[in-house]
C-alpha cells in the first residue's frame, strides 16, 4: 500500500461502523472427522474518510467477524473526500483484481459492486461511479480499492504545492 503518510494513528475518538463483505467456509478433513473454520472480510469506517479492512479467522463465525473488526481498526487509512466524491480519475490493480474510480455528480449515488460499495461507503464516499475488471474476488478486490483510495491526492495539498489559491481549487 502506498499512502503510509495516511494511516490513522488512533482510533480512540472515531465511532466506526463495520461492514462484513465476505464469509468463507474451509474443511480440514482429519481421522476423527472434519473440521469448520471460517474466515471473514470486515471493512470498518467511520464515513467521514476514514476507512480499514480486516481479515478475522477462528472455528466460529462470530468470533471471525470481532477478530476481523479488531484487525481492521489497526489497518485505518484516510481518504481525501471531496463534497461526497473523490477529487479525480483513480486506477488501482491488487492481485487479479483491477479497479476504476471515477468522481460522479451530487445525486448518482455510489455505482459499485459488492465488495467495492462496501469500502466506499465506509469511506463516506456518497456519489462514485467504479468498475472491477479482472478477478471478481473479494479479497483482492477491497485490497485494490484502499490502494486506489490511498493513492488519491488531496486537492489542498496539490494547490498549495503548485501554489494556487485555495478558492480556485472549490470555486473553478
Amino acid at each position: 500500500m502506498t499512502g503510509t503518510d495516511k494511516r490513522v494513528k488512533s482510533t480512540n475518538d472515531l465511532e466506526l461502523k463495520d461492514r462484513l463483505v465476505a464469509i468463507n467456509r474451509t474443511t480440514k478433513v482429519t481421522k476423527g472427522g472434519r473440521t469448520f473454520t471460517f474466515s471473514a472480510m470486515v471493512v470498518v469506517g467511520n464515513e467521514d474518510g476514514i476507512v480499514g479492512w480486516g481479515l478475522g479467522k477462528a472455528g466460529e463465525v462470530a468470533t471471525a467477524i470481532a477478530k476481523g473488526v479488531e484487525a481492521a481498526k489497526k489497518n485505518l487509512v484516510k481518504v481525501p473526500v471531496l463534497k461526497g466524491t473523490i477529487p479525480h480519475e483513480q486506477t488501482a490493480r491488487f492481485s487479479g483484481a483491477d479497479v476504476f474510480l471515477k468522481p460522479a455528480f451530487t445525486g448518482t449515488g455510489v455505482k459499485a459492486g459488492g465488495a467495492m460499495r462496501a469500502v466506499l461507503e465506509s469511506a463516506g464516499i456518497t456519489d462514485i461511479l467504479a468498475k472491477s475488471k479482472g478477478s471478481s474476488n473479494p479479497h483482492n478486490l477491497v485490497k485494490a480499492t484502499i490502494d486506489a483510495l490511498c493513492e488519491l491526492r488531496d486537492p489542498i495539498t496539490v494547490a498549495q504545492n503548485r501554489g494556487v489559491s485555495l478558492d480556485k481549487v472549490f470555486n473553478g
